[in-house]
């Protein structure tokens, strides 16, 4: 096999196997040679970066270069070379994710300081944050950046977030916990009030922006609705009213619904978010986080411009629910939620359903 990343490039879909190519670039990563990694990545992405059709031999093996350089240490700058000339925001994402898993926060302050992508250094820190770093360099407190989308989280994780369950990554592939939900059963059997349905189109795209990755990318069904009551929804009709507003995922529900908190609706989204659902890879952390905290928001009710300070204060407040699993709705093979949230003068329901099947 020739040894010259051009001819590899030009050459790898007439490749039965992408064995060989793997294992040459590990050896040459071994003996030191990081540059040959990059270089070898920077040519399959010039040939096939922008082509749809792409073989897979191309996928393959781009995605071993990307985690050798993103995952060992001693090759960050080949890393953000490589990085550098792929203008994909998804496979931004994903570096950054790779090199928060493997890396300190002081061996990442290159990223910062080699000018990297402004794409890549705002996942970095998102990432870094996620994983309970505390990211001080100036870039990342610098204000800067607080125009882009992700400027909106904060730089230290909240009281709701807990401690977020985060992708785990090797050479060869990863890992990832699927959501889950743990509730109480709530007790008794009180009956609805008279309800109206408040759903507008914004408030349902913000709903879903945890589990869209579900419906746009695999086989999920989602329902995302708001409702207001003509007097206080008592506790234990929460059953009840979710059986009554005509929810498809609620239709035919009687037991199956409990209590959970705050913080494990937010980690059930943040899960949904970054991880995906049965035939795809989710959003990655640091936008996992971004979505998460929108649909957090809205379940809470707080206003969509909300500082996350602002949310969380609330969200404390509200009754959750959990019903996932609870009808026929649902898939029940690993991919279900089920979420509905009372407000703290008992008038508001908001609930999103989602589930997904491979």
């Amino acid at each position: 096999m020739k040894d010259d990343p051009g001819h590899l490039a030009a050459t790898v879909a007439q490749l039965e196997n992408v064995t060989g190519v793997r294992d040459l670039m590990e050896r040459r990563l071994g003996e030191g040679d990081a540059r040959f990694v990059a270089d070898l990545g920077i040519a399959l992405w010039v040939r096939y970066g922008t082509d749809a059709t792409a073989p897979w031999q191309y996928r393959s093996i781009f995605d071993r270069a990307l985690r050798l350089l993103a995952l060992t240490r001693g090759t960050i700058e080949h890393a953000i070379r490589l990085i550098a000339v792929v203008p994909d925001r998804r496979t931004v994402r994903y570096a950054a994710s790779l090199l928060a898993s493997a890396h300190t926060v002081a061996e990442l302050d290159l990223v910062f300081d080699a000018g990297g992508p402004e794409e890549l250094r705002a996942c970095l820190t998102q990432e870094l944050v996620l994983r309970g770093s505390v990211v001080r360099h100036r870039w990342a407190v610098s204000p800067h950046w607080r125009f882009h989308p992700l400027g909106w989280l904060p730089l230290t994780l909240t009281s709701v977030e807990g401690r977020p369950s985060l992708a785990e990554y090797s050479i060869g592939g990863g890992s990832h916990e699927l959501p889950a939900m743990s509730a109480e059963p709530v007790r008794g059997h009180g009956l609805a009030p008279r309800w109206r349905e408040t759903t507008t189109s914004d408030e349902a795209a913000m709903l879903t922006a945890a589990v869209d990755n579900w419906t746009r990318e695999s086989n999920g069904r989602v329902e995302a609705r708001t409702f207001v009551f003509h007097d206080d929804l008592p506790p234990d009709a929460i059953g009840a009213a979710l059986a009554s507003v005509g929810l498809k995922s609620a239709q035919g529900l009687k037991t199956g619904v409990g209590t959970c908190s705050a913080t494990q609706a937010w980690q059930q989204l943040f899960t949904a978010a970054s991880a995906g659902g049965a035939y795809n890879s989710g959003e990655f952390g640091a936008y996992g986080r971004l979505l998460a905290w929108r649909s957090f928001t809205v379940l809470a009710g707080a206003g969509q411009d909300a500082p996350a300070g602002e949310v969380e204060a609330l969200a404390h407040r509200c009754s959750w629910y959990s019903f996932a699993g609870a009808t026929r709705w649902f898939d029940n093979v690993a991919w279900d939620i089920g979420l509905a949230v009372v407000s703290p003068d008992r008038r508001r329901l908001a609930v999103l359903a989602a589930t997904d099947t491979d």
